[in-house]
């Protein structure tokens, strides 16, 4: 949502400085991602060189056709003369002039120059050329009252501050103006000014046509007729409002209905009333077979869920989401109908998605939009339509049944107080509720109805005044721990898996849960995909790792090594997917650099590590290796350029392998015997099976057993190579002797030739 500061300032004083106010908006209501500056730069007297003028001359330049020579007084003893390309006016017109100096919003700096013989000393401004507007077909004209040499910025916006504020999805009272400036006026508790809009007087009563045949998905349809409307382009101010905004402006009927819908946050929508078959409207499900061409020249064929406006014989709107096209306002438009209705936000969502069209009213609808909020939105609309096209307001309609009632709550000040871990007055806690807009009645929070669908519970409303404390908590946890629960075992060992990885140098990411079409023949294909790049439930994380692994190094990034915690979707045998959760990691380096990833993470865990040669797609084929978790090892050479290792283990299959209970032992303090004892085995054996056999055959006083080198040629023999493991003898009663240490080597030597068929190596 973009905010121009000059709108936001006519609902709410802002006095204090934009940074502050940034700041403050962004930690107790939405973010503020950015404060931009449009229009023209006011450093250095920039802003003085733009004036009010009035042409006192106007004649066809001496030297060229399609100039005009003008002398026009901006306030000064002498008229300048002025060359000008438009001819949309004439001697006595009141114009916008830049002097010579002055510099445009691109960047261009005006001179006293010549234009075909004759001097210009300066510059009559059109629209674009100021940042007020897309028209440069022809010059601005002002309202004659403003007087020769009147600074321009008193009389146009030629200047304007935005605030881009991000808000989140369960807030769509802060998709608007006025909604920005409720929070704004609640903070540093300032007036707020009433919503904007009042009904003029009309100029008949005549009856409409308004019926709503599924009312669940059209809770409230308000209509106002117009007659005699004129249709033309909107004035400088509502242009240039409008593009601050991030809207662009068309025509002045359609302008209304997005600067209403900007201003308080309820979409409207305008129809040529003359094309309406029977001159009625009715709110309606589409019927099998239907179709619509919408504004944006698109054939689109509808289904039965998807809520339509029609009239006596057609569709002729998408509702919530986009107008047809044979009822569109045009340049001979006549006759106006208004909407301003209420849509339920899961059908607009819906056909939004399965249609693959997304605007500024079906963003706002799916979010839910305060159904009391149409009548106003109807009224302001009706003042502005009336006001700047001239048109005749002779007939409304506001078709609903009982609207919904404003939520209720139990509340608590002293569970608020427990649950923020800072005390805050009673007073001062209905002090704040007040300021956004909630009543308190004996031990009950009424919420407004604005906020009806994100504050149902006490712990929302002691959120709300959280979120204007944040400054003074301190940073401790509540004293009364026992109020929020602990973690369970698996919450424990899961922390333990983040911060393990975060401990070895890896960063946590998120990818998105879908994938591209025909990533993998088993993934669960979405039946209306939101594109080809995201078409599939993901069966793995590894490729999204690499992705992101591949656009960090096209960007020139160094010691990547990512993580992601997330779930995957396997096919199943029921309709829903079987849903796992894994932990996948990618970083730079070799098999043994992957391996010690995983090591560390078991040892971390205290799990028991078994180890087994294993395959995968994106994996080495020589250098893969599988836990009963999952898989990991050296990454495919032809996935990214230099070598890399990954894993991705089942968590719950991880968490399965955790020892329990962590029993400690004395520590031994007799000396142990190490000795280093080769194999050769045949090829099939893997170091795991071999140190698991020597484990077992060694029993209590095999203190430690790892593999340290692997060898094969010649001396092994074709499908044999040779394992070294180094072992470690130690007793917890006594020092080992020799004659001790040989027996028990030769127990393992035993026992791994006749599991193994190892032979010990001289």
């Amino acid at each position: 949502m973009r905010v121009p500061l000059s709108w936001l300032r006519e609902y709410v004083p802002v006095e204090m400085p934009l940074p502050e106010l940034a700041e403050r908006l962004s930690v107790s209501t939405a973010e503020v991602e950015a404060i931009e500056r449009r229009g023209v730069r006011d450093e250095d007297g920039n802003l003085g060189r733009f004036l009010v003028g009035r042409v006192v001359e106007a004649i066809k330049h001496p030297n060229a056709d399609r100039l005009q020579l003008c002398q026009v007084d901006v306030g000064g003893p002498d008229p300048l003369q002025i060359v000008c390309g438009a001819w949309n006016f004439g001697a006595g017109a009141t114009v916008a002039v830049a002097l010579p100096g002055a510099e445009l919003p691109g960047g261009i700096k005006l001179e006293r120059r010549k234009v075909r013989g004759e001097y210009s000393n300066g510059m009559i401004l059109a629209e674009d050329e100021v940042a007020l507007g897309p028209d440069h077909a022809g010059i601005m004209l002002l309202d004659g009252a403003n007087e020769p040499g009147t600074p321009l910025g008193d009389v146009l916006p030629l200047v304007e501050d935005v605030l881009v504020v991000e808000s989140t999805g369960n807030r769509p009272d802060l998709l608007s103006v006025y909604g920005i400036a409720r929070e704004v006026a609640a903070l540093y508790d300032l007036e707020l000014a009433p919503l904007p809009g009042r009904d003029p007087q009309p100029d008949g009563d005549e009856p409409l046509s308004v019926s709503i045949d599924d009312h669940e998905g059209c809770p409230r349809y308000v209509a106002r007729l117009f007659r005699d409307v004129r249709i033309g382009p909107s004035p400088v101010w509502l242009k240039a409002r409008l593009l601050a905004a991030g809207q662009r402006p068309i025509s002045n009927v359609v302008d209304v209905t997005n600067y209403v819908m900007l201003g308080v946050g309820n979409p409207l929508h305008a129809f040529d009333f003359s094309t309406l078959a029977g001159g009625r409207i009715v709110v309606r499900r589409a019927r099998a077979g239907e179709r619509i061409r919408t504004l944006d020249g698109f054939d689109r064929e509808l289904v039965p869920t998807d809520l339509m406006i029609a009239d006596a014989e057609r569709s002729v709107a998408l509702a919530g989401i986009m107008g047809g096209e044979e009822t569109e306002i045009g340049e001979r438009t006549a006759e106006v109908l208004l909407e301003a209705a209420n849509f339920e936000p899961h059908g607009i969502f819906r056909s939004s998605e399965r249609l693959r069209l997304r605007t500024e009213g079906s963003n706002r609808w799916e979010k839910g939009v305060d159904p009391h909020l149409a009548g106003h939105a109807a009224r302001w609309a009706t003042e502005l339509i009336v006001l700047l096209t001239g048109a005749r307001w002779v007939g409304s309609a506001d078709v609903h049944r009982e609207l919904p009632a404003r939520p209720r709550i139990r509340f608590r000040p002293e569970r608020a107080d427990a649950l923020i871990g800072l005390e805050t007055p009673v007073e001062e806690q209905h002090a704040l509720l007040g300021r956004l807009g909630f009543d308190v009645e004996d031990g009950v929070v009424v919420a407004p109805t604005w906020r009806a669908r994100d504050v149902v519970r006490e712990v929302d409303v002691s959120e709300e005044i959280a979120r204007f404390r944040l400054d003074a908590v301190p940073f401790t946890l509540p004293s009364r721990r026992d109020m929020f629960g602990r973690l369970k075992p698996d919450q424990v060992l899961r922390r333990r898996v983040e911060d393990t990885l975060v401990g070895l140098g890896f960063t946590e990411i998120y990818t998105p849960s879908l994938r591209p079409s025909d990533a993998d023949p088993r993934a669960l294909r979405l039946p209306e995909p939101i594109s080809v790049e995201l078409a599939e439930l993901r069966t793995s994380l590894m490729p999204s790792l690499v992705d992101a692994a591949r656009h960090n190094l096209d960007v020139g990034a160094e010691g990547i090594a990512l993580f992601e915690i997330a779930r995957v979707y396997l096919p199943s045998e029921g309709p829903l997917p079987d849903e796992h959760v894994r932990v996948a990691g990618i970083c730079e380096g070799a098999f043994a650099h992957g391996k010690g990833i995983v090591e560390a993470l078991y040892r971390a865990l205290k799990a028991g590590l078994a180890v087994e040669r294993g395959d995968h797609e994106l994996f080495h084929p020589g250098k893969t290796a599988r836990s009963p978790a999952g898989v990991f090892g050296e990454l495919h050479p032809a996935l990214l350029e230099g070598v890399w290792s990954g894993f991705e283990l089942d968590l719950d299959a991880l968490f399965a392998s955790v020892a329990g209970p962590v029993r400690y032992e004395d520590v031994i303090t007799f000396p142990g015997v190490r000795q280093d004892l080769a194999f050769v085995v045949p090829e099939e054996v893997t170091a795991a099976r071999l140190v698991e056999a020597a484990r077992r055959a060694g029993g209590p006083e095999l203190r430690e057993a790892r593999v340290f080198d692997v060898y094969r040629g010649a001396q092994t023999g074709e499908g044999r190579k040779s394992l070294a493991i180094r072992v470690l003898f130690q007793s917890p009663e006594r020092t080992l002797t020799d004659e001790d240490a040989a027996r028990l080597r030769e127990r393992i030597v035993s026992a791994l030739a006749t599991e193994l068929g190892a032979e010990l190596r001289a």
